[in-house]
């Protein structure tokens, strides 16, 4: 590189085709313009015969001097004058910049340059002024800046380097700044390309100098004996000192890098206590703490901090600067500073938030959990300022009384429940105790709140399935005794009709009773839908095609105001559910929705998969992670207000008029689901109106799975449901003979029972209880062929009657009949055991077929 020469930088600057200035005059165009038209008038005075010579002589003198100045023009001989050349300021300023200045053309030639650049470069004059890339040709430590600055101003881009110089003599070297750009944004001026060279070399070393005592500066706090740490205020650990971080057993690459957050160093809620100032715009605050810090291992340290935070005019806090003094050795060797390191340590990592307050409420002084318990209330810090502003609205006047209690010295006060003021639903006790006179300077109460709402949660949730428990036993109870007085009713009336021939006038009222008994029968079987006891006969099915089944029915059902869409989630899970039961769910369901809606509207019923990582996401209440189908059914009605959701699902609750609704719909939903291991919730719907939420477990096929046909309950034969219409025996002829064992402990149920069968050709024994069973199996001597026995009976119950049976006879035949579903007893039973089963209440066609199967069947 050319040494260093000192050249005046005001020298003039130098141009390769600097044009010669050039003054014009008006005057001068004026005067050419007069002396032709003045001709012109001396020629018309002539006469045409004698000025045409004169005339074509002006005008080929004109011709001749037009025609030489066009070429004059085109060779560069003559050049309109630049009204920018003559530009007394602009010129003046690039000549004598402190920065060189040079201009080039396409090819690379220098066409302008000033003084700076001449003396940058070591130039003499024009003759040997050169271009940037020929100044530092052969310079490693230039070429690759001055190759990107030479591909920049090819693209016609805007570029800087700046590149340090070494003196060829040895000399200190220099730090040169370099830019370049296009001269202008028109076509010609885009052509030429402006270079710029400034001398920083002295800009370079007070950065260098700076750089070198913040380096000495960072030495000093890293080493110092305190700690030294900056949060942002997204919480992030933007720096720690080396001593800190050898406190902390932390690696200092870790810090800065996004690795640690405060969190991760600070125990507890200490990190809500240190981001717990009150916002003030403007203001710079220091607040001291006594936290313990953790180490990698999970250690803890006792340490006091310097807490300093300054915020910005809007309130926005900034990046903190904490300073951190180490309590470890006072704990040690003080025994008074021991005490106090424990103290802080119960204080700050007890699980109630603890707040001193003044007579308005205002908060002096909290622990870390009071911290973090505002944070989570209240993002504008409005509970870190004033305890009242953590409650709600209606229940803050019992707090502020119960701080008036304690401003006065009462002790003793009553602990006050309340609803936390919150998005969500949140309850917190708040305990008030008064502080002692002589300390009662700014501090007159001392406040300890803990929060209550997964207790009352969890309150509130038990006290509902209990209740739900108690009204589903109630039911069942209920269903199983009407079940009873229905069988005696639905025997006798097939008595009667037997009696009668249609043609008698009383042949209408009796099948009037028939129907009534029928429709009891069906409000029984909702009863126990509702406490999950009706007998279910699951079977693998898939949801898409079951429901595709439905489709038509449903239509019908919601009439032609209300649009049906069906959405089937691709791939769905097999489940394992009765078919008519899910077939009564959605049944129920559109029903519901279709009195919901009557102006008409859209019922929507949609199935989507949901993994147990989804599951886990909706927090239902009540429902584990796991893989399930959901069913939901959503409509744009009038939808279900907040205060009684709760209780829709409840027996004879329902919020139709009198005489349009049994009030078992939604319940009979709820036990079906329910009992087939699922869970169903009741949420607003996106656009409106209702939508329920049915959740039923994904079934996993296994050997032992029967997908096309109903199992059959331990191998007996099919049962014959009373909710499904008596099928079609294999024959018309039902009479049969044998003996059958009639236990029934309701006498008038079973007589006619009794009288059923042997007027269907059979010998009957009748006995009250399992005990007289027994009795009447001894004295047969295995002349029973059949045995016909309630569940529910006072002595002996049906199970323990079926274990002593077989003891006598193990090929004895058994149906049992109940109210109840036999699973409520099969698990009373040893395993392996045959038997059929009738639920209550049938008919006396549907006891016999029953009868006939069983005693036909090898």
């Amino acid at each position: 590189m050319a040494t260093d020469k000192t050249t005046d930088l005001q020298a003039p600057a130098i141009a390769a085709h600097d044009p010669p200035q050039r003054s014009g005059s008006i005057l001068l165009v004026v005067g050419v313009a007069v002396a032709i038209v003045a001709a012109a008038v001396l020629f018309m005075t002539l006469g045409r015969s004698q000025a045409q010579p004169y005339i074509l002589g002006l005008l080929a003198l004109l011709a001749m001097v037009g025609l030489f100045s066009l070429f004059a023009f085109a060779a560069g001989i003559v050049r309109l004058a630049d009204k920018a050349a003559q530009d007394p300021i602009a010129r003046p300023i690039a000549d004598h910049a402190f920065d060189g200045l040079a201009v080039t053309d396409p090819q690379g030639h220098v066409v302008y340059a000033n003084s700076a650049y001449f003396a940058l470069t070591g130039a003499e004059g024009m003759q040997d002024v050169r271009p940037v890339e020929r100044v530092f040709i052969g310079n490693p430590d230039v070429s690759e800046a001055v190759f990107r600055l030479l591909k920049a101003a090819r693209e016609g881009k805007r570029l800087q380097e700046e590149v340090r110089v070494a003196s060829a003599d040895g000399s200190q070297a220099r730090w040169l700044r370099m830019r370049v750009r296009p001269l202008g944004q028109q076509k010609k001026a885009s052509r030429l390309v402006v270079w710029s060279i400034a001398d920083i070399t002295r800009d370079r070393e007070r950065q260098e100098d700076v750089f070198q005592e913040l380096q000495h500066a960072i030495e000093y706090l890293d080493h110092a004996p305190c700690g030294f740490f900056s949060v942002s205020p997204a919480g992030d650990l933007v720096y720690v000192n080396a001593t800190l971080a050898g406190w902390l057993d932390h690696d200092l690459a870790e810090i800065g890098s996004g690795g640690l957050k405060l969190g991760d160093i600070v125990t507890g809620d200490g990190a809500a206590l240190l981001g717990s100032a009150t916002p003030a715009p403007g203001e710079v605050k220091t607040e001291v703490f006594d936290l313990d810090l953790k180490t990698r291992n999970g250690k803890t340290m006792p340490v006091r901090l310097y807490h300093k935070l300054a915020f910005g005019a809007d309130g926005t806090p900034g990046s903190s600067r904490t300073l951190v003094i180490s309590r470890a050795r006072d704990e040690r060797a003080d025994p008074q500073r021991a005490a106090e390191v424990r103290f802080m340590r119960f204080f700050d990592h007890t699980p109630m938030a603890i707040a001193t307050v003044d007579k308005a409420g205002a908060v002096v002084r909290a622990n870390a959990r009071f911290a973090k318990l505002a944070q989570s209330l209240s993002a504008d810090g409005a509970v870190n300022r004033s305890i009242l502003a953590a409650v709600h609205e209606r229940d803050r006047a019992e707090l502020k009384t119960a701080i008036d209690k304690a401003a006065q010295g009462q002790g003793d006060i009553t602990p006050v429940e309340a609803t936390l003021e919150s998005r969500q639903e949140r309850w917190g006790q708040f305990f008030v105790t008064s502080v002692e006179e002589d300390e009662r300077d700014t501090e007159i109460a001392i406040v300890y709140m803990l929060e209550t709402t997964e207790k009352r949660t969890l309150e509130n949730q038990f006290a509902q399935s209990q209740k739900m428990q108690a009204v589903g036993q109630l039911a069942g109870g209920i269903a199983h005794d009407f079940n009873n007085v229905l069988s005696a009713i639905m025997m006798a009336n097939d008595f009667l009709l037997s009696a009668h021939k249609p043609t008698d006038p009383s042949f209408q009222d009796i099948m009037q009773i028939k129907q009534n008994a029928t429709r009891a029968a069906a409000l029984v079987r909702q009863l126990l839908a509702f406490s999950r006891r009706q007998t279910l006969r699951p079977q693998v099915l898939d949801l898409g095609d079951a429901l595709s089944d439905l489709n038509m029915l449903l239509k019908r059902l919601v009439g032609e105001k209300v649009k049906l869409e069906t959405l089937h989630g691709r791939d769905l899970w097999p489940v394992k559910v009765d078919v008519s039961q899910f077939e009564q769910v959605i049944v129920n369901l559109a029903v519901n929705a279709r009195d919901a809606m009557p102006d008409g509207g859209r019922l929507t019923v949609r199935t989507a998969n949901v993994s147990a990582q989804d599951a886990e996401r909706l927090a239902n209440k009540g429902m584990p992670a796991a893989d399930y189908v959901k069913i939901e059914v959503a409509d744009t009605g009038t939808g279900i207000p907040a205060e009684i959701v709760d209780k829709i699902f409840e027996p004879f609750f329902s919020t139709k008029e009198v005489g349009k609704g049994t009030g078992l719909g939604l319940s009979t939903v709820y036990g079906i689901v329910k009992q087939t291991g699922g869970f169903i919730y009741a949420d607003p719907g996106e656009g409106g109106g209702t939508a329920f939420r049915i959740f039923l477990p994904r079934h996993i096929p296994g050997r032992d799975d029967v997908p096309s046909e109903p199992p059959q309950l331990n191998g007996a034969a099919p049962p014959i449901a009373a909710e499904q219409p008596a099928a079609k025996p294999k024959s018309a002829d039902l009479t049969g003979q044998g003996t059958i064992l009639l236990v029934e402990d309701e006498d008038g149920l079973r007589s006619l029972n009794a009288r059923g069968l042997r007027s269907r050709g059979y010998n009957v024994i009748e006995a009250a209880n399992g005990v007289e069973a027994m009795e009447a199996i001894d004295e047969q001597k295995g002349g029973i062929d059949l045995v016909v026995s309630d569940v529910v009976m006072p002595e002996m119950d049906g199970p323990t009657l079926l274990r002593e049976m077989r003891a006598r006879n193990p090929d004895l035949k058994i149906i049992f009949v109940s109210g109840y579903a036999e699973d409520a007893f099969e698990k009373s039973l040893p395993a392996n055991e045959q038997f059929a089963f009738l639920p209550k209440p049938f008919t006396l066609s549907q006891l016999v077929a029953a009868v006939k199967e069983t005693m036909t069947d090898a």
